[in-house]
């Protein structure tokens, strides 16, 4: 478990000139994904894998090592918001989130926000790189993502 003093929840948020639904796809389509992965974490993920709901797994191949990530879907409302744990393949979640909420404001201009809690981390193996998941990788991941959503709008 984190130290009790520590910082255990990291968030970035920038405005996109996107709509909501446009960036919305990018993250709910996990083939998707590494193409604005802040964190050069995720080497691939199968098409056809479109998050729908909570209770929805998805895989990712990830960069080191090739692993294989579950990814449960933990919270889910269409175009706004979509949360996921992560796993080891038919191991228990070890505890640590990953979130997206998207605010449309105006005229195709969307606030994203992106969240790592570890809060509820139990896995020692993943401390290290929890505690080296700052503001600036989930700010990398906002950059790449707003830059996909505006090419694709």
């Amino acid at each position: 478990m984190p130290d009790t003093n520590e910082t255990t929840v990291v968030t970035a948020s920038r405005e996109v000139d996107a709509d909501a639904a446009t960036i919305f796809e990018l993250i709910a389509d996990p083939s998707r994904q590494p193409e604005w992965d802040g964190n050069d974490n995720l080497e691939q993920a199968d098409p056809g894998q479109r998050v729908r709901a909570v209770g929805d797994v998805f895989t990712m191949i990830l960069t080191k090592d090739l692993a294989v990530r579950q990814n449960h879907v933990v919270a889910f409302e269409e175009g706004r918001l979509i949360a996921w744990r992560p796993s080891e393949v038919g191991k228990p979640q070890p505890g640590h989130e990953w979130r997206w909420q998207l605010e449309p404001l105006d005229d195709g201009r969307t606030l994203v926000t992106h969240t790592y809690d570890w809060t509820d981390l139990i896995d020692e193996k993943r401390m290290v790189r929890a505690r080296n998941t700052t503001e600036a990788n989930l700010r990398a991941s906002l950059d790449r993502l707003a830059t996909a959503a505006t090419a694709t709008g």
